[in-house]
């Protein structure tokens, strides 16, 4: 197999992938639900955008620029009243949905609307996407996407490296056995999900070497599950286990300004019934954790230093690449001003019109 022909040409430059100035359109985490109250108002900074949030009466929460179009003034100093938001300058009144109901100096208020940001909220936290309508839902666990799940907020991490570099570690093979030292021959086989979003799993058995593998061959005959399912190349949702208990955590980051990465770590099990049901998916969730600091651990050393560039590439490597070609082929948009790049084929477009152009000018 030629690698660099079938699956990454190496002397190209990606123009998303550890790109700080893109990132994928998409779902992207903003804040902890629990940190927004009903009727509180808050400034926020995503992804290089000034945004206000705030929850209205009604419990929903409405994400805005973050500036008043009037004056500019904040829309974070104002207060909630209702569903709506008021300015603190002057006084001007926004609806959920962005539009001006009031002006105080004014009988009938201006015709004009907020821009405003399509919002949900699940496992805990809020999330927004970075368009103008949804084009898929909620990042979601496969096997658990009709599912009810507990989940646990893990933990916030800072990282000096794109999102995108922080997403692979999960999917190199050699990284896997060298740092973590787990006991398993990792091959991944991949398959997309949607447009958005792709798994790996890996489909090698464990190894027999290893004391503790062969006390679980004792009670467990079949394969350890070990999949990651990607969203928008910053969202990794990793899935471990036996057949009859998975656990799962999912690593949501987002790019911050200079090209590193912030992000949250949400453990998440399949409800259970009753109160012992609940029981141990809170002890679950516990050892999850600890296994997830573990895993950190020996991955910040790498993380916090790390100047990605894939030079020469491996077999070792070829998931790794599957997942650089992935991120290249979706939307990407401007950090800071969230305009959307254009595609290649539009950028070849572009290219014949003004070759039309200079042609007939001639």
């Amino acid at each position: 197999m030629n690698l660099n022909s079938q699956t990454f040409n190496s002397t190209r430059k990606p123009k998303n992938f550890n790109n700080p100035e893109r990132f994928i359109e998409g779902w992207y985490w903003v804040i902890p639900s629990i940190n927004l109250l009903v009727g509180e108002v808050k400034s926020i900074t995503i992804l290089g955008r000034e945004l206000v949030i705030y929850r209205g009466k009604d419990k929903r929460v409405v994400i805005f620029d973050a500036y008043c179009p009037h004056m500019g003034a904040h829309l974070a100093e104002g207060k909630v009243e209702g569903n709506a938001l008021r300015c603190f300058f002057h006084h001007w009144k926004f609806d959920a949905e962005g539009m001006c109901v009031d002006i105080p100096c004014l009988e009938t208020p201006l015709s004009l609307k907020l821009q405003s940001w399509p919002t949900a909220e699940k496992y805990g936290m809020i999330w927004v996407w970075t368009g103008e309508i949804p084009q898929q839902p909620l990042p979601f666990v496969p096997e658990l996407e009709q599912k009810e799940c507990d989940v646990s907020i893990h933990s916030h991490f800072l990282m000096n490296c794109h999102p995108n570099v922080v997403m692979i570690n999960a999917i190199d093979a050699q990284h896997l056995n060298t740092v973590h030292r787990l006991p398993v021959e990792v091959v991944f086989e991949r398959h997309q999900l949607n447009e958005n979003a792709m798994i790996f799993t890996n489909i090698a058995p464990l190894k027999e070497n290893s004391f503790v593998i062969k006390l679980i061959r004792l009670f467990y005959k079949n394969t350890i599950t070990y999949s990651i399912c990607y969203w928008y190349g910053s969202i990794g949702i990793v899935t471990f286990g036996p057949d009859f208990f998975h656990v799962h955590m999912m690593f949501a980051v987002r790019l911050n300004e200079g090209g590193k990465a912030e992000g949250q770590i949400l453990l998440m099990v399949k409800k259970r019934k009753g109160i012992f049901g609940w029981l141990s998916n809170r002890v679950v969730l516990w050892l999850t954790k600890i296994a997830g600091k573990y895993f950190l651990m020996g991955d910040i050393k790498v993380v916090q230093t790390i100047r990605f560039d894939l030079k020469t590439p491996i077999r070792a490597d070829y998931s790794i690449m599957q997942f650089i070609n992935h991120v290249e082929k979706q939307q990407a948009r401007f950090w800071g001003t969230w305009e959307q790049t254009r595609s290649r084929d539009d950028e070849s477009k572009a290219k014949r019109e003004r070759w039309r152009d200079s042609m007939s000018n001639d």
